[in-house]
């Protein structure tokens, strides 16, 4: 059964500005200043000044006139969106799923995640104190929907847990604001006496839907997850998530190592239990301050074994700075398929399928080099040589198609062809002897020509070529070829394109 978390802070801009300008704190009256319409309006305003009868959106000229030891500064809605979706991010340490609600709110998907805290309310306390420890005053509350949760954070008591059969209970004192409905309609809703949810559900929704259309209803049912809302979730929800939380903050290598270890090989316990693997895993490590540093690593195939996989994390973990100490981990595996489980052999001289010999050291590879770094040649289907190889994984599954074996290719091919001065008795023939870099190469056997059109819808200026194998006196064996044909071009060239082994 799904449950949503949501977070409001009442004052976030005024809490986002003192953030960002620590030196400018002050006990006296503290309001944002922005301008609408070309007024100069309050954007936001701190307790103590809400407690003096200022509001948001009145005028700061009549706010300074009623306060004047008001202090102002301008709104930057810019760097608050920026600092909301800093703390979305902030938020994957208690849930893979965080949605903004801006301008001032999130929302936390978490279902199945809670018992990490022992239990919603000491996910909510606990989330509740660490904002408030970072100048964040906030307000929290639980629910089976995230409308609910919406209308019990900004309007119920701080820190509501509403149980999956309890909604309606939770909700009916609230005023019909809480159902997120335009000032408009919630102002003629309550002229007509419905000024609670309670009192707007127990109202025939006929009548609701014909006077006030249907925007109302669905918000109701929202509320009351009778109707699914679509979250728009930063990071969209992954079930393959873990954490672990310490005692007392770590910081050394070696706990960071140990750290690194214990929670793949929780991760890999419950992957090989659901039969799956992953390909990619994200290492996280969770600041005192709040800063995360993540650790990515892949696998060339879905694995799930934890020693090889907290292999790949070692090298980076000098690439983390755990500052004032580390509180918590969480690792999160993406590309989970499904995979078989093999049967180990008796037979210890058994055969080791190429997967599991070539694997580890693949991902090493990759996870050290990078992912361009490490492929394999597949032929594709083009008779221009330097057009019939592409890089593919290098494991992937291989293609059927190969080359034709009537026309053999080098085993080494050039980036580019070389040019060459070649010598030949006749226009047509062969090269009986050829200059490459700066070494004169006698040719004593010769195959071909093996004549290659060219693709003019690439170039036009592409020439025919005709492609020979040689060998020279002292039995190395090239692949060249002569681009034009004598009678068409001018002078045609030759070129080294590759060597055989």
């Amino acid at each position: 059964m799904t449950r949503i978390l949501c977070v409001w802070s009442p004052t976030w801009p005024i809490a986002n500005w003192r953030r960002r300008h620590r030196s400018a704190s002050s006990d006296n009256p503290f309001a944002l200043i922005a301008t609408e319409r070309g007024v100069r309006r309050l954007f936001a305003v701190d307790a103590a000044a809400a407690s003096l009868g200022l509001f948001v959106g009145q005028k700061a000229t009549d706010a300074a006139a009623l306060v004047p030891e008001l202090v102002t500064a301008d709104a930057d809605p810019a760097a608050d969106q920026a600092a909301l979706e800093a703390l979305c991010d902030w938020c994957a340490r208690f849930s893979p799923a965080v949605a903004l609600d801006p301008p001032d709110g999130l929302f936390l998907d978490i279902t199945g995640v809670d018992h990490l805290w022992g239990g919603e309310g000491a996910m909510a306390d606990d989330l509740a104190a660490r904002l408030a420890a970072n100048g964040i005053p906030a307000r929290v509350a639980i629910a089976g929907a995230a409308g609910a949760a919406w209308a019990l954070a900004h309007f119920a008591r701080d820190r509501v847990i509403a149980a999956p059969d309890a909604t309606m209970a939770h909700l009916a004192p609230l005023p019909i604001q809480a159902l997120r409905l335009e000032s408009e309609t919630a102002a003629q809703i309550a002229r007509l006496g419905l000024i609670t949810i309670g009192r707007l559900a127990g109202t025939p929704r006929d009548q609701i839907t014909r006077r006030f259309g249907a925007d109302v209803v669905r918000r109701l049912d929202q509320a009351l997850g009778r109707v699914e809302e679509a979250l728009a979730f930063r990071r969209p929800r992954n079930p393959w998530f873990t954490r672990l939380a310490f005692a007392e903050p770590i910081s050394t290598p070696d706990d960071l190592a140990r750290v690194a270890a214990d929670i793949t090989a929780a991760m890999c316990a419950r992957l090989e239990a659901e039969g799956r693997g992953a390909r990619r895993f994200e290492l996280c490590y969770h600041r005192l301050d709040g800063l995360a540093q993540r650790i990515a690593i892949g696998l060339s195939l879905p694995g799930r074994q934890p020693a090889p996989i907290t292999r790949l994390f070692l090298p980076h973990l000098e690439t983390i700075d755990p500052g004032f100490g580390i509180e918590v981990a969480t690792l999160t595996a993406e590309a989970v398929e499904t995979i078989g489980a093999r049967q180990q052999t008796l037979d210890t001289h058994a055969e080791i399928a190429p997967e599991d010999g070539l694997a580890p050291l693949v991902d090493r590879l990759i996870n050290r080099l990078g992912a361009k770094a490490v492929w394999r040649a597949e032929p594709f289907p083009s008779h221009i040589p330097e057009r019939s190889v592409i890089r593919r994984a290098p494991l992937s599954a291989a293609s059927s198609e190969g080359w034709d074996p009537a026309t053999p290719r080098p085993v080494r091919l050039f980036r580019r062809p070389e040019r060459i001065e070649a010598t030949a008795l006749i226009p047509d023939d062969p090269p009986i002897s050829f200059r490459w870099r700066g070494v004169v190469h006698r040719v004593r056997r010769a195959e071909g020509p093996e004549r290659l059109a060219p693709e003019w819808w690439r170039s036009p200026r592409a020439r025919t070529r005709d492609y020979y194998r040689v060998e020279d006196d002292t039995g190395a064996r090239f692949w060249l070829f002569r681009a034009g044909l004598y009678g068409e071009d001018p002078l045609p060239k030759w070129w080294l394109h590759g060597l055989f082994g």
